[in-house]
């Protein structure tokens, strides 16, 4: 099985928690059993990692890039200014996935219509709730097979 990371940005551990009017009921540990069945059905060995520094994000992307492993990104927050994570995208060889629970362009907040990541990601699914994660692995895993 090709391995997977799932990655998300800060405050996502609280999914479940935090406005759940806009990102759901479904908990961050509920996310990852969900992300490793999807990614198991498709072939893929997913591992879902979780973070609100920075740094460590930068870490596991930069281990990404040195390992050719596919990503799936929810960069949260960071998605909209950090510049440290567009050059950490910026070298990665696998195919990279933006994700977003909800729909920045269509949220009132003008920061969040713009991404750092969308220029190296190989497509970005937002707007479909935790669904969105299904989908990038699914996408993953074809791209898996060209």
């Amino acid at each position: 099985m090709r391995p997977v990371l799932v990655l998300n940005g800060p405050n996502l551990g609280r999914l479940g928690r935090r406005q759940p009017e806009i990102y759901g009921s479904t908990t961050h540990d509920e996310l990852a059993e969900l992300c490793r069945a999807w990614g198991e059905a498709a072939g893929l060995e997913v591992e879902v990692r979780q973070t609100n520094h920075e740094g460590e994000l930068l870490d596991w992307l930069n281990d990404a890039a040195d390992t050719a492993t596919p990503v799936v990104l929810n960069a949260a927050a960071w998605t909209h200014y950090s510049y440290a994570i567009w050059d950490a995208c910026a070298q990665l060889t696998a195919p990279l996935v933006e994700v977003h629970i909800s729909e920045p362009s269509q949220r009132p907040e003008v920061f969040r219509h713009t991404s750092v990541v969308t220029p190296h990601a190989a497509t970005v699914i937002s707007g479909q709730g935790i669904d969105g994660y299904r989908q990038a692995l699914e996408f993953i895993a074809a791209k898996s097979g060209d």
